[in-house]
Order: C-alpha cells, then structure tokens, then sequence
C-alpha cells in the first residue's frame, strides 16, 4: 500500500442540528488536510482541485486510540483532539410532573 502524503486530523463529529438523540455521537474521523488549494474552474465557474484524498476521503473509527493505530501503522503524520464534552446528563420529565402535589416551582400560567 503506498503512503499517503499529508497530515491528518482525528476528530470528533458534532452532531447535526437535526439530530436530538446521541446516537452516533462518540463515533471518531481521521480526515486528511487539503494538499492544495481550490481554485476556480474559468469554464464553469466552479471551484475544485486535483486533490480528491484531502476533500473526498473520511474514514471513521469507533475509538480515538483505533484511529491513531491506523495512522501510526499507516506512516501519516495526524493531529488528535481531546474528546468533545458533552452536555450535562438531562433529566428525564413526565407530563404528569406538571400536576404532581408538593411540587417546588411555582405554576406558570
């Protein structure tokens, strides 16, 4: 397998807008850097590169130290983050707590 020039970066996705639950969400990315700029295509007015490794390539891992062994095994220089803190546990509410006798907030409309 030949070498890949160019540095990697290992990450942590945030989640999309669209998403409530966090499934998926301790899943980890080695993404590797654009090797050369985009420039814009005078024909089309598009932008691109020749460099389909940096912008196509992303390749996903179950654990931050999975994704480092490939990239150690693999020779590619990578940069790792610290894992993403997630939001304080939520605690889970019932209708019903709306209603509940003894209840300490005050009611609301």
């Amino acid at each position: 397998m030949s070498q890949v020039k160019g540095r990697a970066r290992i990450f942590q996705p945030p989640k999309s807008a669209m998403q409530s639950g966090r499934g998926r969400a301790m899943s980890w990315v080695l993404q590797f850097e654009p090797s050369q700029p985009k420039r814009l295509d005078p024909l089309t007015g598009w932008y691109g590169s020749g460099d389909t490794v940096g912008t196509q390539v992303r390749l996903g891992f179950a654990s931050r130290e999975d994704a480092i062994a490939y990239a150690e095994a693999r020779g590619i220089p990578y940069e790792a983050e610290d894992p993403a803190r997630g939001p304080a546990a939520i605690k889970p509410k019932a209708y019903a707590d709306n209603f509940r006798f003894g209840r300490s907030e005050n009611w609301t409309h």
